[in-house]
């Protein structure tokens, strides 16, 4: 099978295309033919060597799929051939999604939404259940509170806004002007153009000085320390970045706030109730660009650059007849 291997930590040019053995099933695994995965920031992480412990090259990276079961292995309840299925494939335990066929444990896949297309599918696993675990799992957010989310049409951020919204809470979040209309598209109540605005005065005047129940930090920088400025009393603050400079946070103390950690956790609980969501109407990936498999040097590239003009997700075409 063809796969995009990566062959050293560095920029996109560690990519090569590459012929590999296709895998087999093992007991209570399923192999998939992949249709779809998509590009996250994760993945380029990755590439660049931040986790260079955890990863053995050459690898298969990518952490998105969408496709169809092509033979099961023993044990194998839940799924048969031909099921269309969705998952993230477990971080740091094994290949990637950037290659033609993917086995993983049936206990982390899910059945694809039928009112997806596999390039949108591919495009909501790993952020989708991202947004789950930091504002359901973690922050617990309810029905009537309101949240912050920072970079509202990004990948994770777009999708974090539905899932807010299908909550009940009230929307605040920051983009740049040209990403407003998008961000109001996908629900946001408080749109902050972040270039012009300091959204610490925006959230204290609409607020009224109460501040926001949650903070959902998907940018990094100094998002940490200023978060319990905008936190109303017992607030609660997720980030999902990784973040080496220290920062203060004492004035979290004030606000009896609480700070979580989010390094997503694969399960087909979260792919049930996405999907759910996703049934709905409720909630829906935005595919901002399309590349194919060969192209994902050039998808990663274009994830790096600032002002990318991607809105949503770029997703990858692995099989390209998909796209038609």
């Amino acid at each position: 099978m063809k796969a995009m291997t990566l062959k050293a930590f560095g920029g996109p040019e560690s990519f090569e295309l590459r012929d590999v053995p296709k895998p087999a099933p093992g007991a209570g695994q399923v192999l998939v033919q992949v249709h779809a995965t998509s590009i996250n920031p994760l993945d380029y992480q990755i590439r660049r060597g931040d986790y260079p412990d955890l990863v053995t090259l050459p690898s298969i990276t990518g952490h998105d799929v969408s496709g169809v079961v092509e033979a099961v292995g023993p044990g194998v309840t839940a799924f048969a051939v031909g099921d269309e299925v969705w998952y993230t494939p477990q971080i740091f335990d094994g290949p990637g999604s950037y290659a033609e066929y993917h086995v993983a444990s049936e206990s982390i896949i899910g059945k694809k939404p039928s009112s997806l297309s596999h390039l949108e599918a591919a495009s909501l696993t790993l952020v989708g259940g991202t947004a789950w675990e930091a504002l359901v799992t973690r922050a617990a957010l309810k029905v009537g509170e309101s949240i912050l989310i920072h970079g509202g049409a990004g990948g994770v951020g777009h999708v974090a806004i539905q899932l807010a919204k299908a909550i009940g809470a009230k929307v605040f979040t920051t983009v740049r002007e040209t990403n407003a209309e998008f961000a109001r598209s996908m629900g946001a109540d408080v749109v902050i153009d972040y270039e012009k605005e300091d959204y610490l005065d925006v959230i204290l005047r609409e607020t009224k000085g109460q501040g926001v129940d949650v903070v959902f930090d998907t940018i990094g920088g100094n998002t940490l320390s200023r978060s319990p400025d905008v936190l109303a009393q017992l607030g609660r603050v997720v980030t999902i970045v990784d973040i080496a400079q220290p920062q203060n946070l004492v004035q979290a103390w004030g606000k009896n706030a609480s700070i979580h950690f989010v390094f997503t956790r694969q399960n087909r609980g979260k792919l049930d109730e996405l999907s759910a969501l996703v049934e709905r109407g409720q909630l829906r990936p935005h595919v901002g660009a399309v590349y194919s498999l060969v192209d994902i040097p050039l998808a990663h590239s274009r994830l790096e650059t600032p002002n990318n003009g991607v809105q949503g997700k770029i997703a990858i075409a692995v099989r390209p007849s998909i796209v038609a």
